[in-house]
């Protein structure tokens, strides 16, 4: 399997396929995906929960990462996170957005923000990635 068709895989695995996560752009230098807000992704009091924007922001820094390294050598892997949730929601889709800040050897930092379908900021992260040697081969 070529490696782009590998990557667009990976989100389909684990976490992102519960909450429901779609990739609907996948470069070096910028990543977007769409999550719904739904049953999977409310909280108790039936708005966005702040972890599942979190997760969909480490997913799409994570993808653009792990596109600007070496797959057969390297891996990204979660280092720190910020998330500064900014507007409630009740249902609908929010789409996120990464672009990279820095794209070093050993560390990546991204910039996400995640919108509403009227393009209205919910979420604003940052994602620090560290790359590190991989055990196995993709």
């Amino acid at each position: 399997m070529e490696p782009i068709a590998a990557l667009r895989e990976l989100p389909t695995r684990g976490l992102a396929d519960v909450l429901g996560i779609q990739i609907v752009e996948l470069t070096r230098e910028r990543v977007v995906a769409t999550m719904p807000v739904d049953e999977r992704t409310r909280q108790p009091f039936g708005i966005l929960h702040g972890g599942a924007s979190v997760a969909l922001a480490e997913t799409v820094a994570s993808l653009g990462a792990i596109m600007n390294v070496d797959l057969q050598r390297f891996m990204a892997v979660g280092l720190e996170i910020n998330a500064n949730h900014l507007r409630a929601m009740q249902e609908g889709v929010v789409t996120a957005t990464a672009l990279p800040i820095h794209t070093g050897r050993t560390t990546q930092v991204w910039e996400v923000r995640i919108a509403d379908e009227s393009g209205r900021l919910v979420c604003m992260s940052r994602c620090t990635l560290a790359i590190v040697p991989r055990r196995e081969s993709i």
